[in-house]
This record gives C-alpha cells, sequence and structure tokens, in this order.
C-alpha cells in the first residue's frame, strides 16, 4: 500500500555527522562540572582555605585528566562575599555531579555548601545584610 522512503530526509544535511564534533551527555556534564569545580577552587584560593582547595584541584585534575590551573588572582571581594559566590558554585558543581551520578563530587560539592553555609552564619549581621543588600 505504502512505497517505503528511498531518500534521505531534506531536513537532514548530508554528512551533518561528520562535519561537527559531537559529544555524549556524560562529556558534557564531566566538562561542566570540572568548569564549576575550576571556579570553585579560584574562590576557595582567594579565601585561602588551602586544604579545601588541594581536595578540589584532586577533583578538577581527574575529571580534566590534567592538573587545573591556579591561580592567585585577588578580585576585591569581602570574604562574606566569597562565602556566597563559593557557596552558588559548590551548589552548581552538586547539581551537576549529581546528574553525572558522581558520587566524589557530590560529596565534596556538599561539604563546601555547608563549610560556607557555617561561614556566612558566623558572619558578623551587619556583613551579611551589606552583601545582601547589592
Amino acid at each position: 500500500m505504502y512505497e517505503p522512503i528511498r531518500t534521505k530526509s531534506v531536513h537532514r544535511m548530508a554528512d551533518d555527522d561528520d562535519q561537527f564534533p559531537h559529544r555524549t551527555r556524560d562529556e558534557e556534564l564531566r566538562i561542566q562540572l570540572a568548569g564549576h569545580l575550576s571556579a570553585l577552587l579560584a574562590v576557595t584560593d582567594e579565601l585561602g582555605d588551602e586544604t579545601a582547595a588541594e581536595r578540589i584541584a584532586e577533583q578538577v585534575a581527574r575529571l580534566r585528566g590534567a592538573p587545573p590551573a591556579r591561580h592567585a588572582g585577588l578580585s576585591g571581594a569581602g570574604r562574606t562575599e566569597l562565602h556566597r559566590r563559593a557557596h552558588t558554585l559548590a551548589g552548581r558543581a552538586l547539581v551537576v555531579a549529581a546528574s553525572r551520578a558522581d558520587t566524589a563530587a557530590a560529596i565534596l560539592a556538599a561539604e563546601r555548601m555547608d563549610a560556607h553555609t557555617a561561614a556566612l552564619e558566623a558572619a558578623p549581621l551587619d556583613q551579611r545584610r551589606a552583601v545582601g543588600a547589592h
């Protein structure tokens, strides 16, 4: 009754798959997780927490296959703002690590969120208000 389709769809470009490199979902998540952890590493370095920075650097190296670039740049942000940034970055890393089922990275991110939450709660109230007002 129906004749089979003998030609390729007009919606697909010829040799489309050969023109662009394609990554799997896991590869994309690995790259994204490494990026979030690298950003967290930069903030952690700025805060001067060497122990946490080394643990984060180990995870970045595992994900990227090479040690991360470390920078000693200062953003000029106050400690409360840095803890807030670090908490946000750790949260992003936790979401991606959970999506990827990366237990080691998820545990590390959760621990860093807890540490930065404690640091924010310990900050004087006037500092917390000043950061939240921006």
